[in-house]
């Protein structure tokens, strides 16, 4: 054996031949790629791997979370499971189903699905290629990954977490391995999804090599902006309201507000498309009603986490008490042992039918009881934020954010209701008072990059508020396309919202046209869709030369309505089947031309 020295360009125990060839291979990496090869080396070495110690496994070891997310929630819970894998010592890629390459599936051997379901089981819109991918006869079969699914949903619906579901049968039939159950979290997701990520790191780190992942640092997202602070769901901002105005007429049906709120000083950065989360606190009145009902004293204690606080400050600050969800009425039903109310929880679509059109003071109203507090809260979910889509761009407002934000209040069961975020801030926020905020981005829901491509907006009602900011922006930016807007609501004199806003932006030349469609101004109904029918000639000019169309508003009938019109307009003009259109917008939003932004 030599006891010569080892020279510096000879490292010990490799010779000039395999130096030569790891140079020559490092010269075909990338920097990142270098960075990550180093650290999945460092870690072999740490683990006496090459010394008989324990089995190589292989270089592309790295651990793949894919998060499917139509508001950002399941986007929120990726990032969080990323940082903490990292803080683990795993190699990472945090990736938007929207924006993963479905052939690069086959190449994943380790893998968390974090995803949402949209209404009726559907998918969020950025999964969508993927679910269709996944369960066509292309998908791979997938007999070395090794999985775990969290679906997010909302039980007050029938396919309660199907896609989430779906993905965790679907990776099963095609082979793969799960090294943790499902689980399946309701809109109060918080708690659970912060019980399930160390779960899934220790999972994912008993099969992965530790590489020296990047603690601390801010999980590289594609697409999304950097932020200057890091406010989120669970660190919002605490800020102030500036303003709160009704923008619809006296005699309108809707009391539609425009709210603008500070940022000054704050870091806080959003971009057009973005969403705004807004904490709120319950009305104390009806707080006060429910005690009353159920014979609780106000001052009574209950324990959120340990933590001691009066029912009433529970009741006002922790849980939900405007949307009902069917597992509390029958949770309730069993509470009380009452059996009318039992009857109606045993039978799916009669509880459906009774949840839809009610909150929960009416179920109490209605079948009143004496419960014992912690009774009582422990039949509740969490308080959420509710998400608002933004209605500025940064490059005009600065350091505000403003929102269009419709008032939920209607009579019913004999009594006044109201929302709650939306009647917190338009009736129990005053102007100059502290709100809590935070963005969440929409990578799904941007202008195009190429400032000189034309932009379609689809946004009747309250959904027009995404387009504001986008008008703003493209105004600011001086982009060259061309702009057209569909707005609609019920009258012209008393809803036409932003009306001088619009007629400035079409004199300016910045909007290139707008349609109308008033519903109730004649005898007969007009709404969105049908100005585009109107259109159809105009509008498929405009997709041929590269327009990207962009929809925002109620999911259930006019997004539907839209998606229609729209089809109609490519197989009546483009000359294609119905199958060849749908097939056409689907390669729209495969190519980001075709975007939803839909509640």
């Amino acid at each position: 054996m030599s006891t010569q020295p080892h020279s510096s360009s000879e490292p010990a125990g490799l010779d000039a031949r395999l130096l030569d060839q790891l140079n020559q291979w490092a010269q075909s990496l990338s920097a990142t790629q270098l960075a990550w090869v180093g650290g999945y080396f460092t870690g072999l070495s740490a683990q006496g791997v090459g010394s008989g110690a324990m089995p190589v496994q292989a270089a592309g070891a790295v651990l793949t979370i894919l998060y499917g997310s139509q508001t950002g929630h399941a986007r929120s819970v990726a990032e969080e499971l990323d940082e903490a894998a990292r803080a683990a010592g795993l190699s990472t890629e945090l990736v938007s189903m929207g924006k993963f390459k479905e052939k690069n599936l086959k190449k994943v051997t380790h893998l968390c699905v974090i995803t949402s379901t949209q209404g009726e089981g559907d998918p969020p819109d950025d999964a969508r290629a993927l679910v269709e991918y996944l369960h066509s006869n292309k998908a791979p079969k997938l007999d070395e990954l090794q999985f775990a699914v969290l679906a997010l949903g909302d039980s007050s619906y029938e396919f309660y977490c199907k896609t989430g579901r779906d993905f965790d049968q679907r990776l099963e039939e095609l082979g793969g391995k799960r090294i943790l159950d499902r689980v399946d979290l309701d809109v109060d997701f918080d708690d659970g999804a912060e019980a399930w990520i160390p779960q899934a790191v220790a999972a994912m780190k008993a099969v992965l090599p530790e590489t020296g992942g990047t603690s601390g640092c801010v999980p590289a997202v594609s697409g999304g902006p950097i932020q200057a602070a890091h406010y989120s769901r669970k660190k919002p901002l605490c800020t102030r309201l500036l303003t709160c105005q009704k923008i619809t007429g006296r005699n309108s049906e809707k009391d539609i507000r425009h709210i603008e709120i500070d940022l000054e000083g704050s870091g806080l950065t959003y971009l057009p498309g973005d969403a705004l989360g807004i904490w709120f606190k319950n009305d104390e009145e009806l707080v006060n009603d429910l005690l009353t009902l159920l014979e609780i004293d106000p001052e009574t204690t209950v324990h959120i986490h340990e933590e001691p606080r009066t029912i009433h400050r529970a009741l006002t600050e922790t849980f939900e008490l405007t949307q009902l969800h069917p597992a509390f009425v029958t949770e309730y039903a069993r509470v009380i042992e009452n059996g009318p109310l039992q009857k109606i929880a045993e039978e799916t679509e009669t509880l459906r039918e009774y949840v839809d059109v009610r909150q929960i003071i009416d179920v109490v109203r209605e079948y009143p009881a004496k419960v014992k507090a912690e009774t009582f809260i422990s039949l509740l979910r969490k308080l959420t934020p509710r998400l608002y889509s933004i209605a500025s761009s940064q490059n005009e407002v600065e350091e505000e954010v403003h929102l269009t934000l419709g008032v939920v209040e209607y009579e019913a069961h004999g009594h006044y209701h109201l929302g709650g975020a939306s009647g917190y801030l338009a009736h129990r926020l005053r102007e100059g008072e502290e709100v809590l905020i935070y963005v969440e981005s929409n990578d799904n829901f941007r202008l195009p990059e190429n400032m000189s491509d034309p932009v379609i907006m689809i946004g009747p009602g309250t959904g027009v508020a995404p387009f504001r900011a986008f008008l703003q922006e493209r105004a600011a930016t001086e982009a060259s396309g061309d702009n057209w807007l569909f707005f609609g609501n019920p009258y012209f004199t008393e809803d036409f919202l932003y009306q001088t806003e619009w007629q400035e932006y079409l004199q300016d030349g910045i909007l290139t046209r707008i349609d109308l469609a008033f519903s109730r101004d004649q005898k007969e109904k007009i709404y969105v869709q049908h100005r585009i029918a109107e259109q159809a000639d105009e509008l498929w000019s405009w997709i041929r030369r590269g327009a990207h169309i962009y929809v925002c508003g109620d999911e259930s009938r006019m997004a539907h309505d839209v998606h229609q019109a729209l089809l109609d307009v490519v197989t009546s003009r483009g000359g294609l089947s119905p199958e060849e259109a749908e097939a056409f917008l689907v390669q729209l939003h495969k190519d980001g031309r075709y975007q939803r932004d839909v509640y």
